[in-house]
């Protein structure tokens, strides 16, 4: 960086500095969990601090721009971008873009361990049709408006200093080239100052969506349409000058991009001290310090959400019935590429990062296990053409002789990111056929899924007694799910995406509309349904168990009408009935009974995360305004209806108490 920068400030005619950005999406030198398993914590507090650290260490190794946070929204697990975003819902995802921009831009951007951040991907990108990558998106404005655009609306007024484009066509135009994206509604409605970016050569690629003849063409639409800057691809570098020349843009339009990335390095400082992001003696005191270590591992088993727990099986302690345990799996102990992070650990063409630095699980379940009293062994299973029945029977005979059963399963570190769409949700390589086989001997089993998506394990939902959900945790992997299985941590994620029973279900979200003919159980004719399935998810939004049990009691709402612009309030009593203290997300949700349009059956309104002692009682209080019980109507225009509602509070989107309320005019 030190040797470009010197030559841009130097030996260049005007001696303006660089900017330098970076794909930064769960972390920068110290990798935390995936994006979507830092959401599923519901801990805002912690996503922000994830943020904070990534930025710190970024802007010591001379980086100044972020290409994060990502804010899609999407309800398709096919798509391999679903682990970067928040989810598949458009309220948490406004919360989470909101923390993630304070994270890394902190209080001031002109400080230098900030870093700019860039909202991405604008628009609809995580509704791309059958959730294959760069594919085409149709989608009516009401629907762009109320489930797309709030995550950026909240971004942009969090203050993000930058926007990328999406790939995509957005209703047969291009995102590069949307000006009902970029000038009407970002820098139109919302009034924003910012720079926008394109995706990496989507400017050029605007030819091949056959929406511009060629690069001049291409430079001319997006340009005017409001994307100052083209990433690599270099059409802007060849199509600007001859477009200027034959009149087809103008100096003023020129000028206007010119400025507005001027601005962004003005407020980075650069131009104060283009120098400032390149200290060598802040690098090596910032790069992965021990405190980031450890708050990596805090954060990985937050992010982990127990799916099932019957019996109480978890979590192991010392005492327990089991003597031996077998440590099985492709991801027990795996040394594969990236595994147990992403693909956006590749460093592409800048640098690698180091795979041995991941604490592998059995590294660190084995003797842990072994210090409580427990036998171990520790039994991989190959995924590859290459591997053996007897590999296969290694592992079988190995759960023979244990009295219980840790399989570790799941998909490669590589097997989610951008171009990573797939048409199979199933576990991959017939790693649910094999625990299938081991569940033949009768032995509990614990399975631990190392995923970057929902996927579908229906056969373990019905066997395995216990399932956790770890995700691709990052660095301290092995760490953090000793924590959590040996009950260190106990367990209080929840999914941020629905779990499908399988594929044809997808795309399956919670905040769906009604049907004229809903279907109340499988096989009941002339409602909408499957013949071969049920309607209803492996998991619901919003679903994670706890080692503690909560129970919800006391609903209460503060009056049973309200005017226009007055605040509901609505509480409940939670109570922690077992013996041991924890965590739980408390969820708000509401239903518009009737209204301009249908409305979705439950939307989420607000969330609090709490901890509660054993045997401890908590009253937690939602307060909803008109702008909650408000929607994009038949005409276009942001407003609540009066009318009869349903609040709804509980553990997930599906167990929930409910009260009913009217709003007057």
């Amino acid at each position: 960086g030190h040797r470009f920068q010197r030559a841009a400030v130097n030996e260049t005619r005007l001696g303006i500095p660089l900017i330098f950005g970076f794909d930064v999406i769960h972390g920068y030198k110290t990798i935390f969990p995936i994006p979507l398993a830092q959401v599923a914590s519901w801990d805002l507090g912690m996503i922000e601090q994830i943020e904070r650290i990534a930025a710190e260490e970024a802007s010591a190794d001379g980086q100044n721009w972020a290409f994060a946070p990502v804010v899609d929204v999407t309800r398709d697990p096919r798509w391999g971008r679903v682990m970067e975003g928040a989810g598949e819902d458009p309220y948490l995802g406004s919360r989470v873009a909101e923390a993630r921009v304070r994270g890394i831009q902190g209080n001031d951007l002109g400080a230098n361990n900030t870093l700019a951040a860039c909202i991405k991907h604008f628009a609809a990108y995580g509704f791309v049709e059958a959730g294959r990558e760069y594919n085409t998106v149709d989608i009516s404005e009401q629907r762009l408006r109320e489930m797309v655009l709030p995550p950026f609306k909240a971004a942009a007024d969090a203050g993000a200093a930058t926007f990328m484009n999406a790939f995509t066509t957005v209703n047969g135009i291009p995102a590069t080239m949307n000006k009902f994206l970029l000038e009407n509604i970002l820098r139109g409605e919302w009034m924003w100052k910012g720079l926008v970016v394109s995706d990496y050569d989507s400017v050029g690629e605007t030819v091949a969506h056959g929406a511009a003849a060629d690069d001049v063409d291409a430079s001319v639409k997006c340009l005017s349409a409001g994307s100052d800057m083209d990433m690599a691809g270099g059409t802007y570098l060849r199509g600007l000058k001859p477009a200027l020349e034959s009149g087809r843009i103008s100096q003023a339009q020129i000028d206007e991009a010119v400025r507005r990335v001027l601005r962004l390095k003005f407020a980075l400082g650069l131009f104060d001290d283009p120098f400032r992001y390149l200290d060598p003696k802040r690098r090596n005191e910032t790069l992965e310090k021990p405190e980031y270590r450890t708050f990596a591992r805090e954060t990985a088993a937050k992010s982990m959400v127990l799916l099932k727990n019957d019996g109480g099986l978890l979590p192991l302690t010392e005492g327990s019935r089991f003597k031996k345990i077998a440590i099985i799996g492709p991801y027990a102990d795996s040394k594969g590429d990236k595994d147990y992070m992403s693909f956006w650990t590749l460093g592409i063409g800048v640098r690698e990062y180091d795979s041995t630095k991941v604490v592998r699980p059995a590294q660190v379940l084995k003797p842990t296990l072994e210090a409580m009293g427990f036998q171990v062994t520790v039994t991989e299973i190959c995924l590859d053409a290459t591997c053996t029945e007897k590999e296969y029977s290694a592992a079988i005979n190995a759960a023979r002789e244990a009295d219980l059963v840790i399989a570790c399963l799941g998909e490669r570190g590589l097997d989610c990111g951008e171009c990573r769409s797939v048409t199979n949700l199933n576990l991959p390589r017939d790693q649910e056929r094999i625990v299938s086989i081991i569940g033949r001997l009768n032995k509990p089993i614990v399975t631990v899924l190392f995923n970057s998506r929902p996927l579908v394990f229906d056969w373990i939902t019905q066997n395995v007694p216990a399932v956790l959900v770890a995700w691709q945790p990052g660095y301290e992997t092995g760490n953090a799910l000793a924590d959590v299985l040996t009950g260190k941590v106990n367990p209080s994620g929840k999914l941020p995406v629905t779990f499908p029973k399988n594929l044809g279900q997808v795309p399956i979200y919670y905040n769906h509309l009604n049907t004229g003919r809903p279907q109340q159980q499988q096989g009941q004719m002339w409602t909408s349904g499957y013949l071969d399935s049920p309607v209803t998810p492996a998991y619901p939004f919003g679903f994670g168990l706890s080692y503690s049990h909560f129970v919800y009691s006391n609903m209460k709402l503060s009056k049973p009408q309200y005017k226009m612009g007055e605040t509901i309030e609505v509480s409940i009593t939670v109570t922690n009935t077992s013996n041991v203290a924890g965590e739980e997300v408390v969820q708000c949700y509401i239903r518009d009974l009737l209204a301009d349009i249908a409305r979705p059956v439950k939307e989420l309104k607000g969330f609090e995360k709490i901890k509660i002692g054993a045997g401890e009682s908590k009253i937690v209080t939602f307060r909803l305004t008109e702008k909650d019980l408000s929607y994009w109507n038949n005409e276009l225009k942001f407003k609540a209806d009066p009318g009869n509602f349903k609040v709804f509070i509980g553990g997930n989107s599906e167990d929930v108490k409910e009260m009913d309320f009217e709003l007057l005019k």
